[in-house]
């Protein structure tokens, strides 16, 4: 009896322990959320003082909102080129980066760099350097100037290309600490063996690495499909909204229009997508972890 009731205790003092962090957690994160489904169920223009509850209407008006399904393909395949680019770039860097040779500690930080960096202060130094007029790319490219962030054709390729060269390092780092778990001794066994350096890629590198890219990919889907500060940076959502994505979307509706129902309503949406995206993703890694 003195056992289980000692243990009781303890479980007590564990849930005591644990309960200013979860109180925390609630008014942070949980509150919000609440507070913006509640939203999303009113008609409430701040400008007029009008609020009343509408049920589902904002999100009946969302599924017929081209706006809306314009900005939710811009951030679907914002997400797909820019993780998919990093991570084609993230894997021979890292695996460059595992290799022991002079310099190395000095090389790891210096990649860094461009993650370290706040993405306001670096997209404000790419949106300088993308002007047409005195921007460097322009100087340092063949033929005519091109408005890299004022044509509907470039402006969201440009953004990805901050995005990848802002981020790429972080997904290395992943891959890299992915690198080092796996035991030196099956490379041994394989040169042993005879084995090529594709072949010992192919055949243990990619494989023990997947959690890792698992876990780099849903990391960087996350961040990617909420991405905000960046591109509101470079082209506010223009030209004529072919850079806009759901988080610039909701803001726009938010602060700048203050339909905060319809604007609740989109960002209700865009948190419904992370969430499905961070289920699938979460289901593929658990998948690999049964595997295993």
């Amino acid at each position: 009896m003195s056992g289980g009731g000692s243990l009781e205790r303890e479980r007590r003092q564990a849930y005591l322990l644990v309960a200013p962090a979860v109180l925390v957690l609630v008014g942070v994160a949980l509150y919000p959320i609440l507070a913006a489904v509640w939203l999303s169920l009113h008609r409430f223009i701040l400008v007029f003082g009008e609020r009343r509850f509408t049920g589902l209407d904002n999100f009946a008006f969302l599924l017929s909102d081209s706006r809306f399904w314009s900005a939710l393909g811009n951030t679907a395949y914002f997400t797909l080129v820019a993780v998919t680019v990093e991570l084609l770039l993230a894997v021979p860097l890292a695996l460059l980066l595992n290799r022991a040779f002079p310099g190395r500690g000095l090389l790891r930080a210096s990649v860094l760099v461009p993650w370290a960096i706040p993405t306001v202060v670096s997209a404000r130094l790419w949106a300088w350097m993308f002007n047409p007029e005195y921007g460097v790319i322009n100087r340092l490219l063949p033929g005519p100037d091109i408005n890299w962030l004022g044509a509907p054709g470039y402006a969201l390729h440009a953004a990805i290309l901050v995005d990848v060269w802002k981020t790429t390092p972080f997904v290395a780092l992943l891959v890299l600490a992915g690198l080092q778990g796996i035991p030196e001794d099956l490379y041994k066994a394989a040169r042993v063996d005879g084995a090529s350096t594709w072949r010992m890629f192919r055949s243990i590198t990619l494989p023990l690495l997947k959690p890792a890219l698992l876990l780099a990919l849903l990391f960087r889907s996350l961040d990617a499909f909420r991405v905000f500060d960046a591109i509101y940076v470079l082209t506010e959502g223009g030209p004529a909204n072919t850079t806009e994505t759901l988080s610039i979307y909701a803001y726009k509706t938010l602060m700048r229009s203050g339909d905060f129902g319809y604007g609740s309503a989109l960002s209700v949406a865009t948190f419904l997508c992370v969430v499905v995206l961070a289920a699938v993703w979460l289901r593929l890694l658990g998948r690999e972890e049964v595997s295993r």
